[in-house]
């Protein structure tokens, strides 16, 4: 095959695999993680289960890495977004409120990127960008604080497991929904100052 023909067949299977995530999270955001199964997948997008097994050899677990990777961007991107003072309490509370409002927006997205096994090593050198990419967003918000914490990696995963104590209490309707607004000012005061 020539460079030529590469190209092409190369955008197309991009496109199927793309096709094939964006199906799978549409399913959970619809119906929930358990109505996502490779049988009703390659019914949605009108493809045989072995196409599916061909970009995903892992089956369903591999899609919902898939998936969980993808929404990572997602989030990071949210948690970036242009246009903040990188350097400001104002940041903290963009960054905070952009969390919570996509674990909101997407919670199947959300449980599949923290709480749904991944193929994939955490912590470690062989840590998906995607996955590291969230994480240093946290840690450089929080250097950028006029007073940064000490050690901003241990500060971000705290901060990190407290956003996401407070996502998944809120999603599980655990917290009263007129407090929202007072949890992230307590947030802030306490990453902050």
């Amino acid at each position: 095959m020539s460079a030529t023909q590469a190209a092409p067949k190369a955008r197309r299977l991009a496109e199927r695999e793309a096709l094939i995530v964006a199906t799978a999270r549409s399913l959970a955001e619809e119906q929930g993680w358990e109505a996502v199964t490779t049988r009703r997948l390659a019914e949605a997008i009108g493809y045989s289960q072995p196409v599916l097994y061909g970009h995903f050899p892992g089956g369903r677990s591999q899609i919902v890495t898939a998936v969980a990777l993808a929404g990572t961007d997602e989030l990071t991107a949210a948690m970036s977004a242009p246009g903040r003072n990188p350097g400001s309490v104002e940041r903290i509370r963009a960054l905070i409120a952009a969390y919570l409002d996509f674990a909101e927006r997407c919670p199947a997205t959300y449980e599949a990127i923290f709480r749904l096994p991944l193929d994939v090593p955490f912590a470690s050198a062989e840590t998906p960008r995607q996955l590291r990419d969230a994480f240093a967003t946290i840690v450089d918000a929080l250097r950028g604080l006029d007073h940064p914490p000490a050690d901003a990696e241990t500060a971000a995963e705290v901060l990190w497991a407290a956003l996401h104590g407070v996502a998944t209490l809120q999603l599980a309707g655990r917290f009263l929904p007129e407090n929202d607004e007072r949890r992230v000012e307590e947030l802030i005061r306490r990453y902050a100052g």
